[in-house]
């Protein structure tokens, strides 16, 4: 690693991200092992491990056998140093979860929707009781049933009070942590993908009929596709038929289980869609508007447009869950990249 080309905040950056990963990564370290992994040297190793060790961000675990000379002192990283915030904005309920720095849930719930009048000053005092009761939180990340450029939502249909707003923005002037915001489907793909381990370069659809109307998540070769304009996933504008658009043929605004003919006709022609363009390894739907069923009656179907041999996978998860898994990936990579000036 070059120390000298970066700025002496850039550097501090990459090497904290580089101590906190490497420790969460092994569980433990010594200060050589961790000088060799992220050739770094010892002193500036040692210095950084000592604030961190004052700071309360590290704990000193034992001393490692002696090979000769002096025991080397072992270091672990403290999980509960920074805590992280996850909340989803849905028609009908906010959902949140809170986690230490290793992932292990402290507390998760709900709380009524904010996605109404006056739904920012809702949503900032629910954010406000939770930091109270959990002052350590150090990252917050805010799913939104719309797209989003760097932080502001751009198109959210039906809730003008948070078009073009930037809420990346209001709320880490509010609350002084770093945020991040992100579409819900681009967040529920990559918890999909995180939750399963998966390696290697997948390409994966999440599909979602939605209380706001349908969207997709899409991964390819193990990213999250935002598209040049932070568009990408607006499945309603797919044109499928003479005067129809997906949004318009598909109609299931009801937040019932998918079934009826028009519906998998829709998303039949959309899987066939995806497969010519994108050619994915697998397309998931939400496991509370699907059955076994029903996506066996879509594989069908969708041979009608594409061959066969050419379908992915068709399955279902628990969105919620992937959702929520997904913002605490994000505000996790926020937590290790914190610098406290």
């Amino acid at each position: 690693m070059n120390e000298i080309l970066a700025t002496p905040k850039s550097l501090k950056k990459v090497i904290l991200r580089g101590i906190r990963t490497t420790l969460l990564e092994l569980g433990s370290a010594t200060k050589i092992e961790l000088s060799n992994k992220l050739e770094i040297s010892f002193p500036t190793i040692s210095k950084f491990l000592t604030q961190m060790e004052k700071d309360g961000e590290i704990i000193l675990v034992g001393l490692d056998d002696s090979s000769g000379g002096r025991r080397a002192k072992r270091y672990k990283y403290n999980p509960e140093h920074m805590l992280g915030l996850a909340i989803f904005l849905e028609k009908t309920e906010t959902n949140y979860t809170i986690f230490n720095c290793v992932g292990d849930v402290k507390e998760q719930g709900s709380a009524p929707s904010v996605l109404q009048e006056d739904g920012l000053n809702l949503l900032t005092k629910c954010i406000d009781n939770i930091m109270i009761k959990y002052p350590k939180i150090s990252s917050m990340a805010i799913g939104v049933p719309g797209s989003v450029d760097g932080g502001r939502i751009f198109y959210i249909p039906g809730y003008e009070q948070f078009q073009n707003f930037d809420l990346k923005g209001y709320y880490e002037d509010q609350f002084s942590i770093p945020v991040v915001v992100e579409n819900d489907m681009n967040a529920a793909v990559l918890g999909y993908y995180k939750t399963r381990g998966m390696k290697g370069k997948k390409s994966l659809i999440y599909l979602y009929a939605g209380q706001n109307g349908p969207g997709a998540g899409i991964m390819i070769n193990g990213e999250v596709v935002r598209g040049s304009t932070y568009f990408s996933g607006e499945i309603s504008f797919v044109p499928q038929y003479n005067d129809q658009n997906f949004g318009q043929a598909f109609e299931n605004g009801s937040g019932s289980k998918i079934g009826k003919d028009n519906e998998i006709d829709a998303i039949s022609r959309l899987v066939a869609t995806f497969v010519a363009v994108l050619n994915p390894h697998t397309i998931i739907f939400c496991k509370d508007e699907v059955e076994k069923e029903i996506l066996d009656k879509i594989a069908i179907d969708s041979s009608k447009y594409i061959p066969s041999e050419h379908l992915p996978e068709l399955t279902m998860s628990d969105l919620k869950q992937d959702y929520l898994f997904g913002l605490q990936r994000l505000s996790l990579d926020l937590l290790i990249e914190e610098v406290n000036n």
